[in-house]
């Protein structure tokens, strides 16, 4: 099963890679292929969660409806060769990544059930700020240096106002004074 779960990874990330050098080169009948391939390896992973049980099934289902998620999404950005496509391959893996950890955080309770879903939450944040950026610096000469900063500067407090919410969490688990100061050190920490 583990083996199955690498090769996925290892074919979504030596697509990631692949994207400036396989440019406008896929026909429509490789470009077939390859999606089947993709759909394929879904399938076999899909069945190989069958043999587990509970939370550990939810988890692999949702590594395997991730991992075909970023492999189209991959598939597409590659054949497509560009800005927004390649954006919208970061937001798969981005998405594909909170739903897997959103399931490992169902093993918690209480408190560190709800610290973990706002970490996770905040890694999603992160991820998806990194890749409007990352788009917004691929759209090339027609965006200004003045745009890539603004994004840079909206990315970032998008991802600080998500990482300081999960701060904020991991301090309701403490009561008191130990509470109090826990608090102060987030606000803190991220200018409140």
């Amino acid at each position: 099963m583990k083996t199955i779960r690498n090769s996925l990874v290892a074919a979504a990330v030596g697509m990631a890679f692949a994207f400036p050098a396989a440019a406008d080169t896929m026909t429509k009948e490789q470009y077939k292929s390859e999606r089947e391939r993709v759909e394929a390896q879904y399938k076999s992973a899909r069945q190989a969660c069958d043999s587990r049980s509970g939370n550990a099934k939810d988890i692999c289902m949702a590594e395997a409806k991730g991992n075909e998620k970023v492999a189209k999404a991959e598939l597409k950005a590659r054949n497509d060769a560009t800005a927004e496509a390649r954006y919208e391959a970061r937001v798969a893996r981005a998405e594909a990544d909170y739903e897997v950890a959103k399931e490992r955080c169902d093993d918690k309770a209480g408190n560190a059930k709800d610290v973990c879903l706002k970490d996770a939450k905040a890694a999603e944040v992160k991820a998806k700020a990194d890749a409007k950026v990352a788009r917004t610096s691929d759209e090339g000469s027609a965006r200004s240096r003045d745009r890539v900063a603004e994004t840079r500067r909206e990315a970032t407090a998008d991802s600080r106002e998500a990482q300081y919410r999960a701060a904020r969490e991991r301090c309701d688990s403490l009561a008191g004074e130990a509470k109090d100061q826990c608090q102060q050190r987030a606000r803190a920490e991220f200018g409140r």
